[in-house]
C-alpha cells in the first residue's frame, strides 16, 4: 500500500511517540534515530536539536546535508556507525515502527522452584560483593585493580563449586582477563549451556587510565549482580551447564566479549541456549522502578521469559527493545547466539557513568534485587531443574491455547 503524500508517520518509544511527515523539516532537519551510551552524543553534540529523549534512545533532527561527524551510515547493524564513537549510533529514523515496547505480560504463579530460588537471593550479600568492587579506586581493564576485582569474583565463584579460568584478552597494547566459571549440568545425553555474563572493568573517560573510577552502577551494580546469582543458582542441580562470565575490556570496545566469541568453537557456539548480559542494574532514574531488556528477533523469546518473570515476582515496569547496542551481548548476537540485556530503565539519566562520581550513592539495591529477581525467575526455566519438580498452581489468568503472554513489538531496524 503506498501512503498518499504528506500522509504522517510514527515511531514509539515507551510511552512517547513522535510523528513526522516527509515535508517535516521545520524545527532543524530530518528525524534520526540515536542509540546512545550515558548522554555521550548529547555531550558531544550539544548543537544537534532532541525532538524526543527516551534516554538510551533520541529523535533528534539533522540538518539537510548532514555534519560529517554526525553523518547516519545506515548500515542497520549493531556496531558503531560512526568510525571512532562506540559509545552512540545513529541512523534514519524507521517509519511506522515501535522502538521501545512496553509489554503487559499476565502474571503466573512461581513454581516451587523458583519460590525456592529466590528464596536464596540475599540484598547483603549482593550490597558487600557491591561495596567490595566499588571500593577499589579503579577497575580500568589494565589496572592492578581490576586483577583484585578478578581475583575476587575468581574466589567467590569458585567457593560456590565453579570450575574457574581467567584467559587472557588483548586491550590496545596491555593485557587484561575474562573471569570464566563453569558448572556442569547433570543432564543425560546433550546438554545445553546457559551464559549469565557482565563486564567487570570501570573508566573514567575524562580522567584516563589512572583516574579513579568506582564504577558502582557501570558496573559493579552488574558483576555483583551475576556473583550473587551464580552463589544462588550453585545450590541445586541443573539440566544444562550454567557458565557465568566477567569480561575485561567492555569499556575500550567490548573486547573481552569480541575474544571470547570469536575463539568459541561451531559446536560450543550451538550448545548456548540463552545468554543473559547484565550492565547497569542499580540506578533508580524513573519513578517506577523499570528495566530496559534489549535483544534482537533471534532473541525475542528470552525477552518474552523475562518480561513473563518480571510480571510474576517483581513490580517491575518492563521495557523490550530489539534494537542491541554498546555492551556485551552485541558479540554474541552478532554470531547469531540468542542473548539479551536487562540494564536499569532511564540509564541515560544515570549522569555519573565513566566518572569519579559513579560510588555507591547512584545505586539502589532495591532496584538492582527486583532486577536479579526478574533474571533468576527467567534463569530457572533456561537452565531447567533437575530431579522431580512439583506441579505448579498454575496460570493467574486464562490464556488461548498457544498464545503467547507478551508479544515483543518490532525493533527499529531488521537485525541481519
Amino acid at each position: 500500500m503506498t501512503r498518499p503524500e504528506g500522509s504522517r508517520h510514527w515511531a514509539r518509544l515507551g510511552d512517547q511517540v513522535y510523528e513526522w511527515d516527509e515535508s517535516d523539516t521545520g524545527r532543524g532537519g530530518r528525524p534520526a534515530l540515536v542509540t546512545q551510551v550515558g548522554r555521550s552524543f548529547q555531550e558531544q553534540h550539544p548543537d544537534v536539536p532532541v525532538l524526543l529523549d527516551h534516554g538510551r534512545h533520541l529523535v533528534v533532527a539533522l540538518p539537510d546535508p548532514e555534519p560529517a561527524h554526525v553523518r547516519p551510515t545506515g548500515d542497520g547493524g549493531t556496531g558503531p556507525q560512526v568510525p571512532g564513537h562506540h559509545d552512540w549510533r545513529i541512523g534514519p529514523l524507521p517509519r511506522d515502527a515501535t522502538i521501545v515496547a512496553r509489554p503487559e505480560p499476565l502474571a503466573r504463579t512461581p513454581d516451587p522452584v523458583t519460590t525456592e530460588v529466590l528464596a536464596g537471593l540475599s540484598q547483603p550479600s549482593f550490597e558487600e560483593l557491591l561495596g567490595r568492587l566499588a571500593g577499589l579506586s579503579t577497575r580500568h581493564s589494565l589496572s592492578a585493580g581490576f586483577r583484585q576485582a578478578a581475583g575476587l569474583a575468581a574466589d567467590r565463584l569458585t567457593d560456590a563449586g565453579f570450575a574457574v579460568s581467567t584467559p587472557s584478552i588483548t586491550v590496545g597494547p596491555g593485557t587484561s582477563a575474562n573471569v570464566v566459571g563453569e558448572l556442569t549440568g547433570s543432564g543425560t545425553g546433550s546438554r545445553g549451556v546457559v551464559v549469565v555474563t557482565a563486564h567487570l572493568d570501570s573508566v573514567n573517560l575524562a580522567g584516563g587510565p589512572s583516574a579513579p573510577a568506582p564504577g558502582a552502577d557501570d558496573n559493579a551494580s552488574g558483576s555483583a549482580g551475576v556473583l550473587e546469582m551464580a552463589r544462588v543458582l550453585a545450590g541445586r542441580g541443573w539440566r544444562h551447564d550454567l557458565r557465568v562470565i566477567l569480561f575485561g575490556g567492555e569499556e575500550q570496545g567490548l573486547h573481552g566479549s569480541r575474544q571470547y566469541v570469536a575463539g568459541l568453537p561451531p559446536a560450543e557456539r550451538f550448545r548456548i541456549r540463552a545468554v543473559l548480559n547484565l550492565d547497569m542494574i542499580g540506578s533508580l532514574n524513573t519513578t517506577a522502578p523499570t528495566v530496559l531488556l534489549e535483544g534482537a528477533p533471534r532473541s525475542a523469546v528470552l525477552v518474552n521469559d523475562l518480561a513473563r518473570a518480571a510480571a510474576t515476582v517483581t513490580g517491575l515496569t518492563v521495557e523490550t527493545s530489539l534494537d542491541p547496542f554498546a555492551s556485551d551481548h552485541v558479540p554474541f548476537l552478532d554470531a547469531g547466539i540468542p542473548a539479551v540485556l536487562t540494564i536499569e530503565g532511564a540509564d541515560s539519566a544515570n549522569t555519573a557513568i565513566h566518572s569519579e562520581r559513579d560510588v555507591l550513592a547512584t545505586v539502589t539495591p532495591a532496584l538492582a534485587l527486583e532486577i536479579l529477581r526478574m533474571d533468576l525467575a527467567a534463569l530457572v526455566g533456561w537452565l531447567e531443574p533437575s530431579g522431580p519438580v512439583p506441579h505448579p498452581a498454575g496460570p493467574v489468568g486464562s490464556r488461548a491455547p498457544g498464545r503467547p503472554d507478551v508479544s515483543v513489538v518490532g525493533g527499529a531496524r531488521p537485525y541481519p
